[in-house]
């Protein structure tokens, strides 16, 4: 293509910026971010935020990839609050945001877009995350798109629990989703901002799904985009089986439960959803897994005797909700049902073990 004709489309196609927040992740920018910088959507910018890093990812960058955008942050702020602090600092019509540990293949940026142009009622997207060291499996923290049940369980496409399905092209195409994953989210930037972006006291885990449920109580779509993938190697910053995970992921759970449920749910799916993880505290403990246990107990503690506190959370967040209303409740990629029941006493392992007529359209 003539440079002047791909200057006169850079300048019509809207503005992306990919933000990739690296935390001690040196090792993964050397190997992912040439597959970034290999993009070939035209009007894109690349940001790497690194979060306080000690390995010297600041220096890596300033010297291998100096004409990428730099932004250090002053001290480690976690995944959630990073992201604010460092998306606060970039301009575009679109995020990407992007986890250190991900590969992206050529062209992976643009059917997300288009579809995006098309539909101004979808607020994020995500491609197909599969799996870097399994390739033809999807990965845990997204596979082909988020959904939740009716008690808040999250689960995806491709990822029952802790299975993980081969993709045979049985998810392929567009479907819209409950939430995107945050290792590979698309976002319109307007409506991170005005959404008050990620909870910072989520830390990490779940602050993703919390968002797009604000988006959703506000009338907004969230898509999967089959035509794009990543591959995700998971657990970059905290292993699976590292109790400190383990704390997150419930806590973060009831907190988003409480924040985002209406009331006429909460009253009574809150209390039935603290004795099924005391369930799930009862198997790690059986399973002799002890620090599990403890830290089942300790999220739950969290949250209970933090109760005022993340209640004025909630009033933020249906706050934000209603000044940002486009539309009705979008209760779309909902399961009204138990997905713990159908995975652990009914021994369902893949989605579309699931019954269809059980899921919100």
């Amino acid at each position: 293509m003539p440079y002047a004709a791909a200057n006169e489309m850079e300048k019509t196609l809207p503005r992306v910026a990919v933000v990739i927040l690296a935390w001690n992740g040196k090792n993964f920018l050397e190997k992912f971010l040439p597959s970034v910088a290999a993009s070939t959507y035209a009007n894109l910018e690349i940001c790497v935020a690194d979060n306080h890093s000690t390995d010297g990812t600041a220096d890596y960058i300033r010297q291998h990839w100096p004409k990428l955008k730099l932004i250090c942050l002053e001290r480690n702020e976690g995944f959630a609050a990073g992201y604010n602090s460092a998306l606060a600092q970039v301009s575009a019509d679109y995020f990407v945001l992007l986890n250190q540990d991900v590969e992206v293949v050529p062209g992976w940026i643009e059917p997300v877009i288009a579809l995006m142009e098309k539909d101004s009622a979808i607020a994020a997207a995500q491609p197909k995350l599969m799996d870097f060291r399994q390739r033809e499996k999807f990965e845990y923290a997204g596979g082909a798109g988020g959904f939740i049940d009716r008690w808040g369980y999250p689960f995806c496409r491709g990822r029952l629990f802790d299975t993980m399905e081969t993709d045979t092209g049985q998810y392929d195409g567009t479907r819209e989703i409950f939430w995107a994953t945050g290792a590979a989210m698309f976002i319109r930037a307007g409506l991170f901002k005005s959404f008050g972006g990620f909870d910072g006291d989520f830390f990490a885990h779940m602050e993703e799904i919390d968002l797009c449920w604000r988006l959703k109580n506000a009338g907004h779509k969230i898509f999967c985009v089959g035509e794009s993938s990543a591959f995700h190697v998971g657990g970059g910053s905290l292993p699976m089986g590292n109790p400190r995970k383990t704390f997150l992921n419930f806590r973060n759970n009831l907190i988003l439960i409480l924040k985002n449920m209406t009331a006429g749910e909460l009253w009574w799916r809150f209390p039935l959803r603290l004795i099924l993880d005391q369930l799930a505290a009862l198997r790690a403990l059986t399973g002799g897994n002890a620090a599990d246990f403890c830290a089942i107990l300790k999220a739950q503690g969290h949250v209970v005797f933090g109760l005022g506190k993340w209640l004025r959370h909630r009033d933020a967040a249906q706050k934000a909700v209603e000044e940002n209303r486009v539309g009705p409740r979008n209760l779309a990629g909902t399961f009204c049902g138990s997905v713990v029941r159908y995975y652990f006493q009914r021994g369902v392992e893949k989605f579309s073990g699931l019954p269809p007529d059980k899921f919100t359209k």
